[in-house]
């Protein structure tokens, strides 16, 4: 059975959980991810923790955003854990993001154009030029540009965002929910079947699975539904 192209997003209170849940759903998705606060919580080891004995791939999501001789300081330091993607914020600019990918060869840096949890007045308010899907093509392109090899954006932009960079880079899409789940935090939305149609190739959904009864369950059950949609996941 091939993994559904997922990202499990490992929010969990402390690491005997984030392990738990990446046992539960390594048999269904592809990829789990480590954020911000469970990496400064518990540093390098919970790579170690979520991975396993498993292979999974590891989505590191700490989102760098420094002048590019710290960040790359960072993204080589982080490299050395092999994860799979490393992010970075597109609007930290073209030196910086590259300065990241020359720094970690091996891992995709993925740099994030807008937020998921930002809306149109958030976008202004920032001094942002908008509207978001402007400005996501923009920082698209910018960051495809400096070598970036993925990117993220909401599955709203996905198609456009295609258009622009071409089939060769992957798009990871966070504000995923199924139909009828609680967007919480999240401004700019889609269904799991909605974004892969969209042009997405690596779905992020957190709360879904992990705050389900059985996150494994919870797993399967959207891999399953993703297959029966297109038939080749």
């Amino acid at each position: 059975m091939n993994l559904a192209p997922i990202a499990v997003a490992l929010d969990a209170p402390d690491l005997e959980t984030a392990a738990r849940w990446a046992t539960l759903v390594t048999p269904h998705v592809s990829t789990v991810k480590v954020g911000l606060e469970l990496y400064l919580r518990y540093g390098p080891d919970v790579v170690a923790s979520v991975r396993g004995a498993t292979g999974v791939q590891v989505f590191l999501d700490l989102k760098l955003h420094d002048i590019p001789a710290t960040v790359a300081g960072a993204a080589r330091a982080v490299s050395r854990l092999k994860p799979a993607y490393l992010t970075v914020h597109a609007v930290g600019g073209a030196s910086m993001i590259r300065a990241a990918a020359e720094a970690a060869p091996n891992t995709k840096i993925a740099a994030v154009t807008v937020l998921t949890s930002l809306a149109e007045d958030d976008l202004t308010s920032i001094g942002l030029s908008g509207p978001a899907l402007d400005a996501v093509r923009r920082l698209s392109a910018l960051a495809v540009g400096a070598g970036a090899q993925a990117l993220v954006c909401s599955p709203m932009e996905a198609a456009a965002v295609r258009a622009e960079v071409g089939p060769d880079v992957t798009l990871i899409t966070p504000g995923v929910r199924p139909r009828g789940a609680a967007t919480q935090d999240q401004a700019r939305v889609a269904t799991p079947e909605e974004a892969l149609a969209s042009g997405a190739d690596l779905l992020v959904i957190g709360r879904p699975i992990t705050a389900a009864p059985d996150p494994g369950a919870a797993a399967a059950d959207i891999a399953a539904a993703l297959r029966r949609t297109s038939g080749s996941v």
